[in-house]
C-alpha cells in the first residue's frame, strides 16, 4: 500500500465512475441537489469508461445515440456512433455543466465501509498514477462503474490453446500495435463486439473467418434517420429533433418488442428475411444467421449499412458454424474435423460480470454478500443503507434507465431532507415476507452467457414491480417516476 493521504474528505454523495452512468449521476446531482457536495471517482485517465477502455478497430456503439444519449443533451450525429464520437459527447456535457472540477480521474476503489455508528461509507481508492491511498467518506455512495470487468474479458479455456504458434487477442485487451495487414485472422465469437470487429478489419487482413457455436439475430439498416433528416431540412431546433426521434425510435422498439413475446415465430421469419436480402443468393442462412432462441432473449446486433454483410458478400469475410474441438499449431480444429489455419485468433467471447466493481463491502464490520440481498427497483439493495447502484436496459438503452434511476435518486434523498433521515434502508415488508425469491431476472426473459455465468453473484428479486429490476422500459418509464418512496419499502430513520 502506498502513502496514505493525510486527510479523510467528506461529501454529501461520492459517485463511482465516470462513464455515462456516473456523468449522468452528476449532471443530476448538480441540476437538482446544487446544495449538497459531491465527487465523482474514476479508476482510469479520463472520462467516459467503456467508451475510452475499448481500443478493439472499430469500436462504436450498439444502441443508437438517441437513446443511448441523454434526455437532456441533443445527439446530432449518426444513429450509431464511434467511440470518439461518444466520447466527444460526454465531453461535452462535462463542459457545459462545469463537472470536470467533480471529477478525480486514476482513483480505483478498493473497498467501501459503512458505519451505522456515523451514518457514513468510508471508501478506500488507490491513485493508479502515484501509489497513494486516498480516504474519502460520504453520506450516500452511488454505484455508476458499469457492469463488466474492464481488467480482462472472458476467453474460455479450449483445449490445446498452448499449442497455438500464434497470437490470441481478446477485444477488451487489444494491443495498440497488432498489425493484422496481410494476416489470417480468425475470429470466435458472433455478437456485437464481432459485428463492430469484422467490418473494420476485413479490408486490411487476408481473410477474416468468424467461428461461432451458433448464430445472433442481426439486423441491418442505414446510419441515418429518416426522420432526423427531414426535420433537419426543415430546420427544425435540434432540442425538438432529439425528442421527437427519440420517441419515434421508442415507439418503434416498443413494437418490435411487444412482436418478441407476442408473435416470436413471425418476428424471427421477418429477421431472417431481411438477412437474406442482404447476402448473396444460395447463400446458408439457416445455418449461418438462424439462432435456436426466440428474438430479444439476447440483444439483436445491429449493422449499420449492413456492414458485416457486404463483408461476406465481397469474400473478405466468410462465417463457420461449428464448434471448437481443439487449437492446434496453426489455428483450430472444428468438432467436425475442419482445420481453420489463423495468424491471429481474436476470443470475441464476451466479458465478465463485475457486481459492484468487485469492491470489497462491509456494513458495520460484516461483509456484503450481495446475492443474499433482495433488489429495490434495481438500483437498491435490502439491509444495505444509503447506496444506490445504476443498472441500465439489456434491451432498450442503458442511457433510458440510468436517466431514471438518476431522478429518482434525488427524490430519495430529497425525501430524507423532508424528513431529516440520515439512513435510507430497503426492507421487505410483512406483506413481502412469504413471497418466492427468485434470480435477478428470469433466463427464458434474458440469457446472454455473461449473466448466466454469473447470476449466482446478482441480487434476486421478488415477483413485484417494487422489488424486480425490470427489462420492460415502456412500463417502467411510468413506474419509476411515480414510485411512492412511503409504501413500506424504504425504511427512513
Amino acid at each position: 500500500m502506498g502513502e496514505v493521504a493525510a486527510e479523510v474528505e467528506h461529501v454529501d454523495v461520492l459517485v463511482v465512475g465516470a462513464g455515462i452512468s456516473g456523468i449522468d449521476a452528476a449532471y443530476h446531482f448538480a441540476h437538482e441537489e446544487p446544495d449538497k457536495s459531491f465527487l465523482v471517482l474514476d479508476g482510469l485517465e479520463s472520462f467516459s469508461g467503456t467508451w475510452l477502455m475499448h481500443r478493439y478497430p472499430g469500436v462504436r456503439s450498439d444502441s443508437d445515440l438517441y437513446t443511448f444519449g441523454y434526455g437532456f443533451k441533443s445527439w446530432t450525429g449518426p444513429p450509431i456512433a464511434t467511440a470518439e464520437e461518444i466520447r466527444a459527447y460526454l465531453g461535452e456535457v462535462i463542459e457545459e455543466n462545469d463537472l470536470a472540477g467533480r471529477i478525480r480521474y486514476h482513483h480505483r476503489i478498493v473497498s467501501a465501509s459503512w458505519s451505522g455508528d456515523e451514518d457514513r461509507w468510508t471508501v478506500t481508492a488507490t491513485r493508479t498514477d502515484t501509489g497513494q491511498t486516498v480516504v474519502v467518506s460520504c453520506g450516500f455512495l452511488w454505484m455508476c462503474q458499469g457492469y463488466y470487468r474492464h481488467a480482462e474479458g472472458y476467453t474460455p479455456e479450449w483445449p490445446g490453446m498452448e499449442r497455438f504458434a500464434g497470437q490470441i487477442v481478446h477485444p477488451q485487451t487489444w494491443p495498440e500495435d497488432l498489425d493484422l495487414t496481410d494476416k489470417q485472422v480468425l475470429v470466435i465469437g458472433s455478437g456485437a463486439t464481432t459485428a463492430t470487429l469484422v467490418p473494420a478489419i476485413a479490408g486490411d487482413c487476408a481473410h477474416v473467418t468468424v467461428l461461432q457455436r451458433s448464430p445472433t439475430y442481426f439486423y441491418a439498416g442505414p446510419n441515418s434517420n429518416e426522420t432526423a433528416d427531414m426535420l433537419r431540412d426543415l430546420e427544425i431546433d435540434e432540442t425538438w429533433i432529439h425528442e421527437i426521434v427519440r420517441r419515434k425510435i421508442l415507439h418503434d422498439m416498443q413494437a418490435v418488442t411487444e412482436l418478441s413475446f407476442e408473435e416470436p415465430e413471425f418476428l424471427t421469419d421477418v429477421l431472417i428475411d431481411l438477412v437474406a436480402q442482404q447476402l448473396p443468393e444460395g447463400y446458408d442462412v439457416a445455418k449461418h444467421f438462424t439462432p435456436r432462441y426466440r428474438p430479444w432473449r439476447q440483444r439483436l446486433a445491429y449493422l449499420p449499412d449492413g456492414d458485416l454483410f457486404t463483408g461476406i458478400s465481397s469474400g473478405a469475410a466468410s462465417m463457420v458454424t461449428d464448434e471448437i474441438a481443439t487449437f492446434t499449431e496453426t489455428g483450430v480444429r472444428t468438432v467436425s474435423g475442419v482445420d481453420l489455419d489463423a495468424d491471429v485468433i481474436v476470443t470475441a467471447t464476451g466479458f465478465n460480470l463485475s457486481v459492484l466493481g468487485d469492491i470489497a463491502f462491509t456494513i458495520d464490520g460484516t461483509e456484503l454478500d450481495l446475492a443474499q440481498t433482495i433488489t429495490y427497483r434495481g438500483m437498491m439493495f435490502t439491509g444495505v443503507p444509503n447506496l444506490a447502484w445504476i443498472f441500465g436496459y439489456f434491451r432498450a438503452s442503458w442511457t433510458l434507465r440510468a436517466d431514471m434511476v438518476c431522478a429518482l435518486v434525488c427524490r430519495i434523498l430529497d425525501r430524507m431532507d423532508d424528513l431529516g433521515a440520515h439512513r435510507v434502508t430497503p426492507v421487505l415488508r410483512p406483506e413481502d415476507a412469504g413471497d418466492e425469491v427468485l434470480d435477478w431476472i428470469d433466463p427464458e426473459n434474458f440469457n446472454p452467457s455473461y449473466l448466466m455465468r454469473s447470476l449466482h453473484l446478482m441480487p434476486k428479486r421478488l415477483a413485484k414491480p417494487e422489488w424486480q429490476h425490470s427489462q420492460d422500459y415502456w412500463t417502467e418509464r411510468d413506474l419509476l417516476p411515480a414510485a411512492d418512496l412511503d409504501d413500506g419499502c424504504l425504511r427512513f430513520t
